[in-house]
């Protein structure tokens, strides 16, 4: 089932209005954060992503998170900054964006006729107020028993090469997959809407 895990905070109400900011070049991120209709800047953080020696796909990703929204947030202190991240989790090994045909294709193979938790975290970071929230929503998915040739003709169809997992759920992806389990349905897609809300009106900003 999805999971959930808070950091420390502190109050971050402002009187005015502080700047929101993406942290991260993310597109997927970026479409889904428009959904709210308020107004965000977008700036790329700096952020070693390698993972740390024994470190789980659920640390790792809570990690990478608040770690990207601390980057952003150093260089612009006065701002409401959001960091988020993604692992595929299959069975306690992380399995990151594969980046080539031959690297999704291999991801694939594995992940077929399995269940892959993709770990999807996201931060919220205010250095003027001192606020800091990270939280996790785990996504459960379970594929389909998908043959080579399948795979081969979805690669080549969409391309998934900067996905976590290799496939893309909100498009041609959806048809490799069994089941889907989430309390928060835009995680898989890369960032946790319900959640991130949550984070921002804790952070003191008005949302709809």
């Amino acid at each position: 089932m999805p999971d959930s895990r808070p950091a420390s905070s502190s109050a971050c109400a402002s009187a005015a209005p502080r700047p929101l900011i993406l942290g991260s070049t993310s597109r997927y991120r970026r479409e889904l954060l428009g959904r709210l209709d308020i107004p965000f800047d977008v700036a790329a953080p700096d952020v070693d992503e390698t993972p740390q020696p024994g470190e789980a796909p659920r640390e790792l990703a809570l990690r990478l998170a608040l770690a990207k929204a601390h980057a952003v947030a150093t260089q612009h202190p006065q701002a409401i900054v959001i960091g988020s991240d993604q692992v595929a989790d299959l069975g306690g090994q992380p399995l990151g964006k594969p980046g080539t045909h031959e690297r999704a294709t291999a991801q694939l193979r594995q992940m077929r006729g399995q269940t892959v938790v993709f770990q999807t975290a996201v931060a919220v970071v205010c250095k003027a107020t001192g606020f800091e929230q990270v939280e996790l929503a785990a996504v459960e998915v379970r594929f389909r028993d998908l043959g080579d040739a399948e795979i081969e003709r979805y690669l080549r169809a969409e391309q998934p090469y900067d996905c976590a997992g290799s496939a893309k759920s909100e498009g041609l992806g959806i048809a490799l997959l069994d089941a889907i389990h989430s309390d928060d349905p835009t995680a898989l897609i890369g960032l946790p809407l319900i959640r991130t809300c949550r984070l921002l009106r804790a952070a003191g900003l008005v949302l709809p």
